[in-house]
């Protein structure tokens, strides 16, 4: 039998897409091992399992656990999707820095909203990496959790085994791509590296064809595609980055900073608040369907993590996107660094495939990206305080909006605001 630990199940509607596609995948008996924190939220889970598992006509055993080292007892796969402090962590992470004027659109991967939700997450993912390394030191930890350079960067420093990062932003990219110029997504071959939510489209073709020419033309008949952040920056650089234009704008000091940018590019400022009310309402519409027996609507997620589970149970070759230590997977990249790059699956696990050097460009921003990661990553190592405002002073973004004695006083804030998750160490304000 599979035992797949979930941890941070009540993350409902995350949990319900994945589940519909490891219930449709032919896996064999199966162990739903659901944990979160939140009774409530656990609870609708497992019934969101049931009631998924009844319409897929398959029975797995589902379990439920409010103590996290019962979830992964046996665990031969963890998904890690939790989100420390929910909703209202969330709303600091916007409100406090907008007193200083910096803007935010996504808040999760770099900036101040990434830094900190790093440093939230980063003691549950230290309690998680001892459970695992003692209760099953051999699973799969498939990690979801943003920021995800900073969480599997520290998880890796903490010593867990088989950590890999996983995110849909390549695969869906090239399916709008693939869309954007007219030739269906099965027709093409790609390849893509840099870093999570700042990689790049090395190779776009069908063919011998190179669909960038393609993409120029659609770009060229379509002004409204100029009023977008990454075809902006694949206009400059050359190269299309992975992510949508909210997250892109977040990383380079070019855009957020200028009102006139905002204005041209149409950045939707706070957009994540939107994103987290859709959420709760979802959660709530899903608990109480689930109560009155109603039928519940889940769409298949295409997310990476069954596949892995199935080509390492099955031993059924697949490529994916994942994010892993660079291990020269990219040569003009930080070693040790947290990379994404192609991968081959099948029963002997992850296997990455070295990308090789990046366009100069491009790694001179994902350079950028990787030293704020760092700086994060050794605050929580080396319990440094200093290093969390050093991350701060050279993230692109931040720097290009504050003085450098703004930005300590914002840290000394949101350290403050965000004390009851930090490290005990991290928790000083300086001067």
């Amino acid at each position: 039998m599979t035992k797949i630990a979930f941890i941070g199940a009540g993350s409902v509607v995350f949990t319900q897409g994945l589940l519909a596609d490891l219930f449709a995948l032919e896996l064999g008996p199966l162990h739903i091992q659901l944990h979160d924190i939140d009774p409530e939220r656990l609870e609708t889970a497992a019934a969101a399992a049931a009631y998924i598992a009844r319409e897929h006509d398959v029975t797995p055993q589902i379990s439920t656990h409010l103590e996290r080292r019962a979830a992964l007892d046996g665990a031969d796969f963890v998904i890690n999707i939790v989100q420390v402090g929910m909703n209202a962590a969330t709303h600091t992470d916007f409100e406090i820095p907008a007193r200083y004027g910096i803007r935010q659109t996504i808040a999760d991967t770099l900036g101040v909203g990434g830094v900190f939700r790093a440093l939230r997450t980063f003691p549950v993912l230290r309690g998680l990496a001892e459970d695992i390394a003692e209760i099953c030191p051999d699973a799969w930890l498939l990690n979801y959790t943003n920021p995800m350079v900073m969480n599997v960067w520290y998880l890796k420093a903490l010593g867990v085994r088989n950590v890999v990062g996983l995110c849909h932003s390549v695969y869906w990219t090239m399916q709008g791509l693939s869309e954007l110029v007219g030739v269906p997504y099965e027709d093409v071959t790609y390849l893509a590296a840099g870093v999570n939510h700042q990689s790049w489209v090395l190779r776009f073709e069908r063919g011998s064809e190179n669909l960038y020419d393609r993409l120029n033309e659609a770009i060229a008949a379509d002004p409204e595609l100029l009023r977008r952040v990454r075809v902006d920056m694949y206009r400059r650089l050359g190269f299309y980055p992975t992510e949508t234009s909210e997250h892109s704008s977040e990383y380079v000091p070019w855009y957020l900073g200028h009102a006139s940018e905002i204005e041209r590019l149409r950045l939707p400022i706070g957009a994540y608040l939107g994103i987290v009310a859709e959420n709760l309402a979802s959660y709530e519409h899903t608990r109480n369907a689930l109560k009155t027996g109603e039928p519940v609507e889940v769409e298949p997620t295409l997310e990476y993590a069954p596949q892995i589970i199935h080509s390492i149970t099955t031993n059924t070759p697949r490529r994916v996107y994942a994010n892993l230590p660079n291990t020269g997977l990219i040569s003009n990249l930080q070693a040790g660094a947290v990379v994404e790059v192609p991968c081959l699956v099948d029963g002997s696990g992850v296997q990455p495939i070295a990308a090789g050097e990046l366009p100069a460009q491009c790694a001179a921003l994902n350079r950028s990206y990787l030293n704020v990661a760092e700086l994060v990553v050794q605050a929580a190592v080396n319990e440094d305080p200093r290093a969390i405002r050093q991350a701060l002073m050279v993230d692109p973004a931040t720097a290009g909006t504050l003085p450098v004695e703004q930005i300590w006083e914002l840290c000394n804030d949101l350290v403050l605001a965000h004390r009851n998750y930090l490290d005990p160490s991290l928790r000083a304000a300086l001067k």
